[in-house]
């Protein structure tokens, strides 16, 4: 394995906590809520949100456990808010595998128009006979 992938691997891995905390949907949508509300307490990410205050407290751990919020102490209440150090992580990650993902496109789209132009170059030097192609 060359330098860069395993770079890249390092990186990915660093980035699974992140994906892993964002594939639960009342994680997301706790997200969603800072993102557009800004700084908020459990009690009022608990408001609407369908479920109980202790379960909202679970995936705030688990979302801060993956980097994506943090909490401090305001009085009595603690106040939960986006950290986007880490968002901004996992954006670079994925639009590396993208970028990795376009050029593999690119080369494959590259091979099949050579063999394409091999193939359309070749035609006059077969025939067929029956379902096979021989060589004339």
């Amino acid at each position: 394995m060359s330098r860069n992938r395993g770079a890249v691997a390092l990186k990915v891995t660093e980035a699974v906590p992140v994906f892993a905390a964002l594939g639960d949907a009342t994680r997301l949508r706790l997200l969603g809520r800072l993102s557009v509300d800004g700084p908020l307490s459990i009690t009022r990410l608990s408001e609407g949100a369908g479920v109980t205050r202790q379960a909202i407290t679970r995936h705030l751990y688990a979302l801060g456990d993956a980097g994506l919020v943090r909490n401090a102490r305001r009085g009595r209440e603690r106040v939960w808010e986006l950290d986007l150090k880490r968002l901004e992580q996992a954006k670079r990650c994925l639009n590396h595998i993208s970028a990795q993902w376009d050029a593999a496109a690119d080369r494959l789209k590259a091979y099949v128009e050579r063999e394409t132009m091999t193939s359309d170059s070749n035609a006059g030097s077969y025939t067929t006979k029956g379902s096979r192609r021989v060589r004339n």
